[in-house]
């Protein structure tokens, strides 16, 4: 009998010219990109290995296809303490330092890169590494803005390269299945999903000051337009404010809203609306800490989010989850597992994560889902460049999650509904609020397909 370990690795395998600083890079994806075959590790390069990046390194470095060959951040504190974590793995090799992304994409060693940068520079990068011949496994929000994750969708395509979005949720066998019995009528037809998130942020006050010795904040700012440097952003607090993040909705709202969706089978909404504001704190937050997003899709159905960063009280004993409302019941889920209940509340099918008790790669209990749902993900990436198919989440799929989140945001700062187009996406009838779908780059940054 076939252990955990082994069906859970056999779901995962059956799962199935940017110019940049004023000058164009001279190569393109056919120019040197090798073969990878069925034995060849895959070179890979993380860019962003502060907290989630340096996780993330040792989860790729601990893949038994792949090898970490270097490690690039803004900040040189924080490439040491990759590099440790990293040679803490099966990896032997120690990987090399690079502070500068661009010189990252010079490297023909390198078949793959990781993005755990701020949301200002995932789409971006990404294109870089697409035209430079390179797969792209690009932590959400795939972009900044709606027109980014577009061009995004467009280099994949263009240069045929691998790209993932975080979304690891998309490559838990579990929930997969859940999703999938979703689809079959177990509580018939599916109209609402309802999806939140809870915290307990503090405030948020900027101050003047000196920029670091230790971090460059030229290259950090990058494709955005120039800002003096505010004691206090980096390296998390980047989140709240619009020329460098997306807020909360897309900080953690992606993937409650990504499986949403998922399970609903909708793609683009018709309507959007988005209630909210900044009401624990008077701070420098320019994103809500409490704001509600609706979307109406075609077919006679809706998805809503909910977020509370200043409040953690749980909803149904979770601090984010996701709720399907069908005509014969309900089903719950949030990670790698669900529950399934009746009209009445009543439970009737209560299907736990395989994973539970066992090890990741790098001997880590996968007890916390997160991990378990990251090793499948990067195995799916990695599988995905050997085998020449998209992966789970797939850049295409990634962006009709991401702009639906978008769109909320855009809704909620020109203070009104907005009307769509199930079609593509596009924002129809409203100037400002079009306005809001891309945004101004530093004069040399722009990212050009």
């Amino acid at each position: 009998m076939q252990n955990r370990r082994e069906f859970i690795r056999k779901v995962a395998a059956s799962s199935a010219g940017v110019v940049v600083g004023g000058s164009a890079y001279g190569f393109s994806a056919k120019s040197y990109n090798r073969i990878i075959g069925a034995n060849e590790l895959i070179r890979v390069a993380t860019i962003g290995v502060n907290s989630r990046g340096n996780s993330m390194g040792g989860t790729f470095a601990g893949q038994k296809n792949a090898e970490i060959g270097t490690v690039c951040d803004v900040d040189e504190r924080a490439i040491p303490k990759a590099i440790q974590t990293i040679l803490k793995t099966k990896q032997t090799l120690t990987p090399k330092s690079e502070k500068d992304c661009r010189r990252v994409m010079e490297d023909k060693s390198i078949d793959a890169i990781y993005i755990a940068t701020p949301d200002h520079w995932h789409a971006p990068l990404a294109i870089m590494g697409c035209q430079s011949g390179k797969h792209v496994y690009v932590e959400k929000p795939l972009s900044h803005n709606p027109r980014e994750g577009e061009m995004a969708i467009e280099a994949a395509r263009k240069y045929n390269r691998v790209v993932q979005m975080g979304a690891q949720r998309r490559s838990a066998p579990v929930l997969k299945q859940g999703i999938e019995q979703l689809h079959s009528g177990i509580i018939g037809r599916v109209y609402l999903a309802k999806t939140w998130y809870t915290n307990k942020r503090k405030a948020t006050v900027l101050k003047p000051g000196t920029v670091p010795t230790w971090l460059d904040y030229d290259l950090w700012q990058g494709p955005a337009p120039r800002m003096p440097y505010k004691e206090g952003l980096i390296h998390y607090d980047w989140h709240w404010f619009w020329h460098w993040g997306t807020g909360e909705a897309l900080n953690n709202g992606t993937h409650e809203v990504d499986v949403a969706r998922w399970g609903l089978g909708v793609d683009f909404p018709t309507r959007v609306s988005s209630v909210g504001g900044r009401y624990e704190f008077k701070d420098d937050w320019e994103t809500p800490d409490t704001q509600i997003i609706t979307m109406d899709y075609p077919g006679r159905v809706s998805l809503m989010w909910e977020s509370r960063s200043s409040n953690g009280r749980k909803i149904e004993g979770l601090d984010r989850g996701i709720i399907f409302y069908g005509e014969n019941g309900s089903l719950d889920t949030g990670g790698d597992s669900y529950k399934v209940y009746d009209l009445d509340g009543k439970l009737i099918k209560d299907v736990k994560s395989v994973t539970e008790g066992e090890s990741d790669v790098q001997g880590r209990n996968t007890a916390s889902p997160s991990l378990g749902m990251d090793n499948l993900h990067v195995m799916d990436f990695l599988d995905a460049i050997k085998t020449n198919r998209r992966p789970n989440c797939d850049v295409e799929i990634g962006y009709k999650s991401v702009v639906a989140m978008q769109l909320g945001n855009i809704a909620w700062r020109v203070g009104r509904d907005l009307h769509i187009d199930p079609k593509n996406g596009h924002i129809l009838g409203d100037k400002d609020a079009q306005k809001l779908w891309g945004r101004d780059y530093e004069k040399g940054w722009e990212p050009k397909i």
